[in-house]
């Protein structure tokens, strides 16, 4: 591009305003070749680009670095992140979101048997539920979803047009099935009257799970389920404006079984992804019996 316009323009000039050293066009114009490592960085950055592509944009310089890893790329953190700088590849920004529960209700709650553990050593010890909304022209689309707080796996969810006990049960009869855990796991949620029901609890029973709840108004008790409600949000629901529910649905359906579950790192698990965490763990203990 400079020397399509230094007729026009000074070359000092056009090198500050396209963030090019002088030193560097005068050698790329008088034919010098390209340094060793200029060619390794250049030749890094595709692999960089890469690995943000399929972090959808939410990386950071670890998870590239651990991605780059994983195909066979070794890096230094203070490389990538140089070159991520120096090439304006950033990571997209939290957005602001908000989650609504009733709990003005007279229904029977909980004690709070999770208070806060969130280290688990094993998969099925703990599941943590809640429910969102998503915005359509429609008219809102209600998510309810069960986390497994050891694999960072969505283990069941459901989605419909209202927030009634049969969405967050349907949610949970999805991760049972899916699942089958044994007897004795906890299931954390808010006070919220779905899941204090009594069709909710009585499922919870028949599974063999034991129940705990949040303290009244406080989000922190469940924050790995707020976390996955505002990471969904920020990565994926709020670059869309759904005209329809169906929309919604799809995209969600891609997000939570294909990205989240199946490519997405995640910083509690070391950076790996919580399908082959899981399968990890599985493989592990088959060959320690």
């Amino acid at each position: 591009m400079i020397d399509k316009l230094k007729s026009q323009h000074a070359v000092q000039r056009l090198c500050q305003q396209l963030n090019v050293a002088m030193s560097g066009y005068l050698a790329h114009s008088h034919g010098r070749p390209t340094s060793e490592r200029k060619q390794q960085d250049q030749h890094l950055l595709v692999y960089i680009r890469a690995a943000h592509a399929r972090g959808r944009g939410i990386y950071g310089p670890l998870k590239i670095q651990t991605e780059l890893a994983a195909q066979g790329v070794m890096a230094g953190i203070n490389r990538i992140k140089r070159l991520r700088t120096l090439h304006g590849i950033r990571c997209t920004h939290k957005k602001k979101f908000r989650v609504t529960t009733d709990s003005k209700h007279l229904l029977p709650v909980a004690r709070n048997l999770l208070d806060r553990q969130f280290d688990c050593t094993a998969p099925n010890q703990v599941w943590v539920a809640d429910i969102t909304y998503i915005p359509t022209s429609e008219g809102w689309l209600y998510l309810a979803a069960v986390k497994d707080l050891y694999t960072c796996e969505i283990v069941g969810w459901s989605m419909d047009n209202r927030m009634t006990q049969t969405l967050v049960m349907d949610a949970l009869t999805a991760a049972y099935w899916k699942k089958k855990p044994a007897p004795g796991l906890m299931h954390h949620s808010d006070r919220g009257s779905q899941y204090c029901s009594a069709a909710y609890r009585g499922l919870q029973a028949s599974y063999g799970i034991q129940t705990s709840m949040s303290r009244k108004g406080n989000c922190w008790d469940n924050a790995p389920m707020e976390s996955f409600f505002g990471t969904i949000k920020t990565e994926s629901l709020h670059h869309y404006r759904f005209k329809t529910r169906e929309t919604a649905k799809r995209i969600i359906f891609e997000y939570i079984e294909v990205f989240y579950n199946r490519i997405r790192r995640h910083a509690k698990i070391g950076n790996q992804i919580p399908a082959d965490f899981a399968s990890q763990y599985y493989i592990s203990s088959q060959i320690a019996a």
